[in-house]
């Protein structure tokens, strides 16, 4: 087998997510974070033959590197990676216990009655994330109110902070909304992104071939 350059560009931002991964037989990847605030699933190309885990995501990534065109090989206790036009040049890489990482649960998560949708394109996505890191702010906000959704880069707890604002979409309610992620957990691959958010304290983030889950901050409030 060998691994498609988007499927190696999920594994890396797995590895953000959380340093290990549980591998299920089929083409759908998926991970949670250690505290489990970020749940990440996504369909790839290939279809892996059966269960394994890797306990450090970077070191495998980074032993891949090394191989020009890496095929992999997978037996029931390590996988081995070799050179495509020179099968000798290989590397014999051996699985974790899967009781030795926090694993996601066995299905994703049914989003309650959300309460805020709108569509988060890539370009603004981008922006606010580079913005927050820029500015060093600790937070992103969904804001809602006067018809308007923003995705803003803040700090929610000082009145003084700096601000980044992208406007995302419309809102017809008559209330308000103020839904706090921390910038750290918002680790997404690009993509264009449909979004829902309920006050219950969960999102969904959906793109193309790749979907996120991520808890809301305290301080999060909505107004309808």
């Amino acid at each position: 087998m060998k691994l498609s350059d988007n499927t190696l560009e999920v594994l890396k931002n797995f590895s953000t997510i959380n340093p290990s991964l549980s591998f299920k037989t089929g083409n759908v990847l998926r991970t949670v974070s250690p505290q489990k605030n970020i749940l990440a699933s996504a369909v790839v190309s290939e279809t892996f033959p059966q269960d394994f885990a890797i306990y450090e995501m970077n070191q495998f990534l980074g032993l891949t590197s090394l191989f020009e065109d890496a095929v992999f090989a997978f037996d029931s206790s390590s996988l081995t990676v070799s050179e495509s036009s020179q099968p000798s040049n290989k590397c014999r890489y051996t699985y974790t216990d899967p009781s030795m990482i926090t694993s996601p649960p066995e299905k994703n998560l049914e989003l309650p009655d959300p309460e805020v949708s709108f569509d988060m394109d890539a370009s603004s996505y981008k922006k606010v994330v580079n913005a927050a890191n820029q500015l060093a702010l600790p937070e992103v906000v969904v804001r809602g109110a006067d018809g308007v959704v923003e995705l803003v880069a803040t700090d929610s707890k000082n009145p003084t902070s700096n601000e980044y604002a992208q406007t995302v979409g419309a809102y017809d309610g008559d209330g308000s909304f103020n839904f706090i992620f921390k910038t750290e957990n918002l680790k997404f691959m690009a993509d264009n992104y449909s979004v829902k958010v309920s006050s219950k304290g969960i999102s969904h983030f959906r793109g193309s071939a790749i979907e996120y889950w991520v808890a809301t901050e305290a301080g999060s409030n909505y107004a309808a």
